[in-house]
């Protein structure tokens, strides 16, 4: 019986396609719009770019709860992590072993990167999701970006689409530990032919999979858009607002099998009489993101069509720390008496906060004929952020504490400046000729104090960055649509990426890191019918001067990312993808690679002497790079219910670049089942309720951490080396019900 349903599968799926799929009526306003917003920042089927298209109704399906990195771990060469276990908090998202400070993201072209630290924090951008339209991945430097340099990939989004219709709809979640979310979402549809207004509210909370790990995340998304003829103008503006408890010390394997798995000393204050340890409740990061975004399309006439765009995001959040034993002198603090003591180290809660602001505008004028599609583009960007600590409580003080007691404050400025053209020739029938040249401008300034003692000077660590960077990335390519079916695209990049905040405020006193620059190469084939999708894609990426960790301290004794001459990432990624009309799709990827460091030279120091011990190790592996990430889903709907198995193997992987066998994260092999049943009642367009049971097998396994090393010397004067490393454990077994309601 199995047989003769895949044989009748197969059968349908070379019929004409007529028989299977229809494609829905798009509106022409929604669509013409729609082309001009996506035609300079997205790649399209003749780029010569390896990328991925995620649509909303993929994204749907798995947005029950998890954040966005979760959502987009499924597609070729991405691991996604999580603080906390459960996908939900602090998470962060890995392309090609490349982490979120070398991802460019940006949502409608719009910059997403934090400017100082290139990362991009999900958690300040909670359920955001669920007003993405869709989201394009691309691998490699891609297509000419606005903000942060592309090292691994870029991330685009869409957010919500064109409506004609009033909508209304709910959805909610509810599961393991403590987890859930409610989203709410209306919208007017057309008024009066031109008019619209979209709103989505949502809530999220969870109490973690790691002890105390909680979330709390609000959110909302607002949009007022006015759409004529040729002309769109949409006013989006979106707010988060997350309080989460640490979670970042991660654990030791000691500590793990001392405590358990969910073990997290974040906050850890003292262990009474009775042997129970009690933490600081608010040791929690606190912080609220708010987004403005106006954005003009326009066609001029069926060739030439501008799309620009103006942005302010305001960032305003801290976070408190229990810190045991500190050195009074370090917090601007005297020294107390109690008892006839001297009291120089005293427990303490600080406060770290930021007040960030960043604007700018971004544009791109296009053209495009039968032959040729180019673009004009550029932007422009400011950025301004106050950085500031202050001492709320010190153990039995003795003396006068002003409330909020300011101990350092510094401020960071930079401007970011770009300007491309790019352009896409068809040179014969099936070939196209890619050229894009930009050229980017940076200049970042931090003056004032750092939050770190430097005992050699007796204060703390001053700053005076004032650095300038010029940069030129040129990329060319040809694509050639062999037939109907087949294409073949190869191409180069060079892209260019200044160093981070903490780059410079980790790094030496009177040295200062340098750009590091990488030229891509990508060779890729693409073949696709009715019912097969398949493709592979080779690169090499080449790296000069990338900033690592080496085991280097700064003067103050803190870890620092040096320069290192040469390193690479080198793999094939693979994809397949067959729909066929009973209902069944199965997608598979999977990318091989060899991510490396040419010559690494180690630097240990001394526990007692502070002696350096450099250590030539050759060529060893980059860290948080497996050699291999694979994903599979197996998908079936039959009248309106829907099933899903989705399975990723991520290969062993190391956090620190010497290869140490202590600093491995092992191997892993997660699957989550999704199960959905969509049907209707009176007065809704729909509803669909379900389950999603992660981590099905209940693998037990660590995606993140950090490591280090260090060295000592015996009576003889031999030296032996230690390892250490702290392990970001997740969670085994768990699920989510959800539901959806569609009115």
């Amino acid at each position: 019986m199995k047989r003769r349903t895949l044989l009748g599968c197969l059968i349908a799926a070379a019929l004409p396609s007529a028989l299977f799929a229809q494609e829905a009526e798009s509106d022409s306003l929604h669509t013409n719009l729609q082309e001009v917003e996506i035609m300079s920042i997205r790649a399209t089927k003749t780029t010569p770019v390896a990328y991925t298209n995620i649509g909303r109704e993929e994204l749907n399906k798995g947005n029950t709860g998890v954040d966005l990195p979760y959502l987009v771990s499924m597609t070729p060469s991405a691991v996604a992590t999580s603080d906390a276990g459960a996908g939900i908090g602090y998470t962060s998202l890995r392309i090609r072993g490349t982490d979120g400070t070398r991802i460019n993201v940006t949502a409608n072209g719009i910059p997403v990167n934090d400017a100082e630290s290139h990362n991009v924090f999900w958690v300040n951008l909670p359920d955001l999701a669920s007003s993405v339209n869709d989201i394009q991945i691309q691998r490699g430097v891609g297509t000419s970006t606005n903000g942060a340099g592309a090292f691994g990939a870029s991330i685009n989004m869409q957010t919500s689409a064109f409506n004609t219709q009033p909508y209304a709809g709910f959805s909610g979640s509810a599961g393991s530990f403590g987890t859930h979310k409610e989203t709410l979402r209306a919208g007017t549809g057309i008024i009066r032919d031109h008019w619209a207004v979209d709103l989505r509210l949502s809530d999220i909370g969870s109490d973690g999979y790691i002890d105390r790990a909680s979330t709390s995340l609000q959110s909302y998304y607002l949009q007022g858009a006015y759409y004529g003829n040729n002309t769109s103008v949409r006013l989006i503006t979106f707010a988060g607002e997350e309080e989460t408890y640490h979670a970042w010390n991660y654990a030791s394997k000691e500590e793990m099998q001392q405590y358990g798995r969910r073990y997290n000393s974040c906050g850890y204050m003292y262990t009474d009489a009775d042997g129970k340890a009690h933490y600081y409740d608010n040791q929690t990061d606190n912080y609220r993101q708010q987004n403005y975004q106006l954005l003009v399309d326009h066609h001029f006439d069926n060739r030439w069509s501008l799309n620009a765009g103006a942005h302010y995001t305001k960032g305003d959040g801290y976070y408190q720390e229990y810190k045991s034993g500190r050195k009074l002198v370090e917090y601007a603090l005297q020294p107390f008496t109690i008892d006839g003591s001297e009291v120089k180290k005293s427990d303490l809660v600080r406060k770290k906060a930021m007040d960030n602001h960043f604007g700018g505008a971004v544009f791109s004028l296009n053209y495009k004929d039968d032959r040729l599609s180019a673009s004009l583009g550029g932007a422009a960007n400011r950025y301004f952020g106050k950085h500031f600590g202050k001492v709320l409580w010190v153990k039995e003080y003795i003396g006068e504490l002003t409330p909020d007691h300011e101990y350092y404050r510094n401020n960071g400025a930079k401007n970011d400046a770009n300007i491309y053209l790019k352009g896409d020739y068809r040179i014969a029938d099936g070939l196209n000729l890619y050229a894009d040249m930009q050229y980017r401008y940076i200049r970042y300034k931090i003056d004032g104090h750092n939050d770190k003692w430097n005992d050699a000077t007796g204060a703390l660590q001053q700053l005076a960055i004032d650095e300038e960077f010029s940069f030129f990335n040129p990329k060319a390519g040809l694509s050639w649509q062999i037939d109907r079916n087949n294409r073949l695209f190869a191409s180069v990049a060079v892209a260019h990426k200044e160093p981070t905040r903490n780059n410079y405020t980790d790094g030496k006193l009177h040295e200062r890191p340098t750009a590091e620059r990488l030229i891509d190469y990508e060779l890729g084939y693409t073949f696709g019918n009715r019912w097969l999708h398949a493709g592979a894609n080779i690169y090499f990426m080449d790296y000069k001067d990338q900033l690592v960790l080496t085991g280097e301290l700064n003067e103050i004794g803190e870890p620092l990312a040096a320069n290192i001459p040469r390193s690479y990432r080198a793999g094939i990624e693979l994809m397949a993808g067959i729909t066929l009309p009973c209902g069944f799709r199965w997608d598979a990827n999977a990318t091989f690679s060899r991510n490396r460091i040419k010559e690494f030279t180690e630097v240990l120091y001394d526990d007692d002497t502070y002696e350096r011990w450099e250590i030539n190790h050759g060529e060893t592996r980059l860290s948080f790079s497996p050699d291999i990430i694979a994903s599979n889903t197996f998908a079936y709907s039959w009248h309106g219910l829907e099933a899903s198995l989705q399975s990723q193997y991520v290969g062993k992987q190391y956090m620190s670049n010497s290869d140490q066998e202590e600093h491995r994260l092992d191997a892993y092999f997660v699957s989550n089942l999704r199960l959905a049943y969509t049907f209707k009642l009176p007065h809704t367009k729909s509803i669909t309720a379900g389950v999603t049971i992660y981590n099905l097998f209940d693998e037990e396994y660590e995606n993140n951490g950090y490591a280090g090393s260090g060295y000592y010397t015996d009576a003889d004067g031999t030296r032996h080396r230690y390892n250490y490393a702290g392990y970001a454990a997740q969670a085994g077994i768990h699920f989510m019900g959800h539901v959806n309601i569609e009115l």
